[in-house]
């Protein structure tokens, strides 16, 4: 644990209105009969609700989620601050419950240049081929050509047709530009079932990425058969050397051990928290080196240029999903502050800390190390199921 961080206050992961809203997670249950378990915060504490849904793909499909996780008993595991101060980078006692990502079995898909405002930093880490100290000459003829602000264009509008026209003429035109104002969304996965990393876990950039930065992000969380029934936040790690050189090395570029972050928790949709509220959600950045370097950066769903319906009706429109999915919505977010030295822009540090952090969806807090030497995946799908088989909580039950 570095120094700049024993300064949180474990229940600062929770959302502003605490524990109002219908909170589920996963956490890892140490001991005999050791696993992931299905639980849901509140003020008595954290009960597991595994017996009832094995899995968070279980959870999530019935009818109306909130009510069932409200409905259901389980047995208290700990308090909620208990799991929360054991869910902090550097604080972890094996022999305590923990918070994992907040999915399971459900598909992990991502969403990118959703916010037509951010497409200049995608256009610049095309043009510069991935090398940073060209980032700043670029922005300016960019900025010239196309303007500093583009959230008011309708992907898919006639008017963002008329733009992609000039700039095909102008010799400007990008694969960035056409997912980002053209009709169809760019949805890619973003890593696979079971992959992914939680609150307090260490969040990897490959070791030969040079220019990289974190990407906060409201995920949402979609059932079998489409239907939106909650939200988290999430850290879609992105290498931009490594994609600007190419946009086909963008499962190298995503796709790495521990590099994609979800949690702390899902917040269920229910009568105080909606979709609506969704797509009013500002999630603010904070990172924190171990030079004192600090980075804020700040992502506002209100100019998000696809809503989120539609984000989703284009992820179903020609796959299945029978496990349900999650799916990061993209970012406004795209750092530029130098770090090290001018026209060097942002990059990441090892032992940066980051926070995500929304009003409605709590915090989010992971450290940045390499992917190399984060801890290994190796609890899979046949590993789930034998776990749980193991504990006897497939009796009777569909997972």
């Amino acid at each position: 644990m570095t120094s700049t961080f024993k300064f949180h206050d474990p229940m600062s992961i929770l959302p502003e209105d605490g524990l109002v809203g219908t909170l589920v997670g996963r956490v890892w249950v140490p001991g005999a009969g050791a696993g992931p378990a299905i639980v849901a915060l509140r003020p008595e504490g954290v009960f597991d609700l595994t017996r009832a849904f094995p899995t968070m793909s279980t959870l999530l499909d019935v009818d109306q989620p909130a009510r069932a996780a409200r409905a259901a008993s389980g047995q208290r595991l700990c308090g909620v601050d208990e799991l929360l101060a054991n869910s902090l980078p550097g604080t972890r006692d094996v022999r305590r419950p923990w918070l994992l990502a907040p999915c399971d079995l459900q598909a992990v898909k991502a969403s990118g240049v959703t916010f037509a405002s951010s497409l200049i930093e995608r256009v610049i880490e095309e043009q510069a081929r991935g090398d940073a100290s060209l980032a700043n000459e670029l922005r300016t003829q960019v900025v010239s050509l196309i303007g500093g602000d583009l959230s008011e264009i309708k992907p898919g509008s006639p008017e963002a047709m008329e733009l992609k026209a000039l700039l095909q003429k102008k010799g400007l035109w990008s694969q960035y530009l056409e997912v980002g104002i053209g009709p169809d969304v760019e949805v890619f996965t973003k890593t696979q079932a079971m992959a992914s990393v939680g609150c307090g876990d260490d969040i990897g950039i490959r070791s030969d990425s040079s220019w990289n930065n974190p990407e906060p992000e409201v995920v949402l969380a979609v059932n079998s058969r489409g239907g939106i029934v909650g939200a988290t936040l999430g850290n879609d790690v992105n290498l931009r050397d490594i994609e600007g050189r190419s946009a086909l090395l963008l499962g190298k570029s995503k796709d790495n051990n521990a590099s994609c972050a979800i949690g702390p928790f899902i917040r269920l949709f229910d009568e105080g928290y909606t979709l609506d509220d969704v797509r009013q959600e500002t999630v603010h950045l904070h990172v924190i080196g171990q030079d004192n370097f600090e980075l804020r950066g700040i992502n506002l769903m209100s100019r998000i240029s696809r809503d989120p319906t539609d984000i989703v009706a284009q992820t179903v429109a020609m796959h299945q999903y029978p496990d349900g999915f999650v799916l990061f919505l993209g970012t406004l977010f795209a750092p530029i502050e130098d770090r090290d030295r001018p026209g060097g822009g942002f990059t990441h540090k090892l032992g940066d800390m980051v926070t995500i952090r929304s009003p409605r969806l709590g915090a989010l807090i992971n450290r940045v190390t390499h992917c190399e030497t984060a801890p290994p995946w190796r609890f899979g799908l046949r590993a789930l199921i034998g776990n749980l088989a193991g504990r006897g909580l497939l009796q009777d039950a569909v997972i």
